[in-house]
């Protein structure tokens, strides 16, 4: 019976797996583009963090003539606020008068 076959179902299982492979691979680059895009905004966010926390310092000082001897001090009374399931601020002070360290960490499960 296969007298008048012309190999249409070969061609057709072969279109099959060229579709699905096209498909999978635009698939995987979305995914990567989304991942991406997701990575910008997480510095992007750690960027700002670190500019509100130094903003919020540097009025503190202008105001009050020394440094905020502790991060807690920027949240109650300057407002500061951030997700601390996603960013941990190391503020290290070392003294009234001497500029804080101040480190902006994301979270490695955020």
């Amino acid at each position: 019976m296969k007298r008048f076959y012309h190999g249409k179902e070969h061609k057709n299982i072969k279109n099959a797996m060229i579709s699905f492979v096209a498909f999978f691979v635009i698939v995987m680059l979305f995914c990567a583009g989304i991942d991406g895009a997701s990575e910008k905004a997480k510095r992007e966010e750690r960027n700002s963090l670190e500019e509100a926390v130094w903003r919020s310092i540097t009025q503190y000082y202008a105001i009050e003539g020394r440094y905020p001897e502790s991060l807690e001090v920027l949240k109650e009374q300057y407002g500061l606020q951030y997700d601390t399931d996603t960013f941990f601020v190391d503020y290290q002070v070392f003294g009234a008068n001497l500029i804080p360290d101040v480190t902006v960490l994301e979270w490695s499960g955020g």
